[in-house]
């Protein structure tokens, strides 16, 4: 298929699985037919929602699936990866909704791909107490049971390191907690809980498990060694923390120590063999030493006491959502972990890609996703083992803190009528994929 430039993308591999990623929080809706979860009780807070919304209707998706299951086969996806809602699944009827909504995709010849964690912790549990981590275990069980003889790949968690630094640290997010450095054992005990949401998911026959981690290049603001310093830090934060528990069955130098628990019995848990492993790329960041005032990053104010600064990464077109525009940092990425890990390194997919622009002739995305693809096939010739690639998101929905304001969807929501209106993304998405077969 001939894009901007002329040229048309690149062929993928005959198995390579294309899709497109929800979340159960942002798109579902129907608040009052489930228990409570953290993001609920921290949007009825006045003033963490920038446009004071709430996500109790959202896209009213729980209601409204089969519609939204005819745009993913109009789409012509191999696969929708979605989340299952905790507070859901303990609420009478919740997992006849993922009965339901998994017969309808498997009808519809796409694969199901549930995300069993995405950040709606029920209001009742908290990530500090380790006991959640075996809570989450019993719920995976549960949810596998149900649907284990239709789903065939799951994915444990999504993002723990935004959830730990957002909502745990900085409090930008649910559930509201400026802890700073004394949030790392949110860290541990969601790798704790991936690690036993694997075991479940064997136990229960799964033979294609990953986690979704969140992961970008850090570029040091300079060769200056405080920049470098700084950046280095940064890195391990955000990246290896998360990653190398799951990959290499450790903590970078000087982390384990920090951590609750037997983390030396705890890290063989973790470390429980993935099938594959999801990167959610959005961009690079640029890190440079603190400068004593509040940085930004991603819109938000870092305190001037970290050990780091995020700065603007310069000359770069952004998004609506103000992100710059980086597709080679994808190339950076995917082949900085192959250099780094090695043959420990799983397959990779990349489970989340994706940018917020306004509009149905959306451009900006087109040209974003064209990109990004085009970065994916350079990494794969390089000779990264990439197995998929999901694009973030289907639709619009409800963008956490920033309530409805971005739109990251294929598909545009009204959110007054509810009406779905594919935007011209959706159709250069779709006509990519016909071209791939």
């Amino acid at each position: 298929m001939a894009t901007d430039d002329g040229n048309p993308i690149p062929r993928f591999p005959a198995d390579f699985l294309w899709g497109v990623s929800t979340s159960a929080h942002q798109i579902e809706g129907a608040a009052g037919e489930r228990e409570a979860s953290v993001w609920d009780v921290f949007t009825a807070e006045p003033g963490r929602v920038k446009d004071g919304s709430t996500a109790d209707i959202a896209c009213d998706h729980y209601h409204r699936y089969r519609e939204d299951v005819a745009l993913l086969g109009g789409l012509g996806v191999d696969a929708y990866r979605f989340s299952v809602s905790w507070p859901r699944v303990n609420s009478p009827g919740g997992l006849d909704f993922y009965d339901r909504l998994v017969d309808e995709l498997c009808a519809a010849g796409v694969r199901p791909v549930p995300t069993l964690f995405h950040w709606d912790l029920p209001a009742s549990l908290d990530w500090l107490q380790r006991d959640t981590a075996a809570r989450f275990a019993d719920h995976v069980s549960a949810v596998a049971e149900r649907l284990g003889d239709r789903v065939g790949t799951w994915i444990t968690l999504n993002e723990p390191a935004e959830h730990t630094l957002l909502g745990h640290a900085l409090g930008a997010h649910a559930p509201g907690r400026r802890l700073l450095f004394d949030a790392l054992p949110v860290a541990h005990h969601q790798l704790l809980a991936h690690g036993l949401a694997v075991r479940a998911l064997r136990a229960a026959g799964a033979a294609d498990v990953g986690i979704a981690n969140s992961h970008g290049p850090t570029w040091p603001a300079s060769a200056e060694p405080a920049d470098v310093e700084a950046a280095g830090f940064y890195d391990v934060l955000l990246n290896r923390l998360f990653a190398e528990p799951v990959i290499l069955g450790e903590y970078p130098d000087g982390m384990g120590e920090l951590m609750p628990g037997d983390v030396a019995a705890d890290l063989k848990v973790i470390a429980e063999p993935v099938d594959w492993y999801g990167i959610n790329y959005y961009a690079p960041t640029r890190v440079g030493a603190p400068g004593g005032t509040d940085s930004e990053y991603g819109g938000l104010a870092l305190p001037a006491e970290l050990p780091f600064s995020v700065r603007e990464i310069e000359g770069r077109p952004v998004t609506d959502f103000g992100w710059p525009v980086v597709p080679e940092g994808l190339t950076e990425l995917l082949c900085g972990f192959r250099e780094t890990y090695g043959e420990q390194l799983p397959p990779i997919v990349i489970t989340e890609n994706g940018c917020s622009y306004d509009g149905l002739d959306d451009q900006g995305r087109i040209a974003y996703l064209d990109a990004h693809i085009r970065a994916l096939h350079r990494a794969m010739e390089a000779g990264v083992d990439v197995r998929g690639y999901f694009v973030w998101s289907l639709m619009d929905n409800f963008e956490w803190a920033e309530g409805y304001a971005r739109r990251f969807g294929l598909v545009h929501v009204d959110y007054a009528t509810l009406e779905r209106t594919p935007k011209a993304s959706y159709h250069w998405f779709r006509d990519v994929l016909r071209a791939q077969r």
